[in-house]
């Protein structure tokens, strides 16, 4: 099972929540931190998916961001969440995070 762990900017249309999604190459859950549930919630409808609201605050993240580091105390909240979604069914993250506009998304996997 693919998890994407998501982060967007505040008030990201879903066109472009759904192209990212595309881009990365879909998944079979969508999980992200509770401040983008809003977003994250019409993105999860569109595609009939799961979405899991994680605290991603202290996750170790192979990738680091300044300003996401200062906001949230992890280094990337689209790994992060993916991380953290994946944990409690021995997943891993296997794609670290990628940029599509304003749309950040991390795959972990859960075999």
């Amino acid at each position: 099972m693919r998890i994407a762990g998501i982060g967007c900017r505040p008030g990201t249309p879903l066109p472009a929540l759904l192209a990212a999604l595309k881009a990365a190459g879909g998944a079979d859950a969508l999980a992200t931190i509770p401040e983008r549930a809003p977003e994250l919630r019409l993105l999860a409808h569109a595609r009939d998916l799961p979405l899991h609201l994680v605290a991603v605050a202290g996750i170790a993240t192979p990738t680091q961001s300044v300003r996401i580091l200062a906001a949230f105390n992890t280094g990337s909240v689209a790994e992060a969440a993916a991380i953290a979604a994946s944990l409690d069914g021995g997943g891993r993250l296997t794609h670290p995070r990628r940029t599509f506009g304003p749309v950040t998304i991390a795959i972990a996997e859960v075999p």
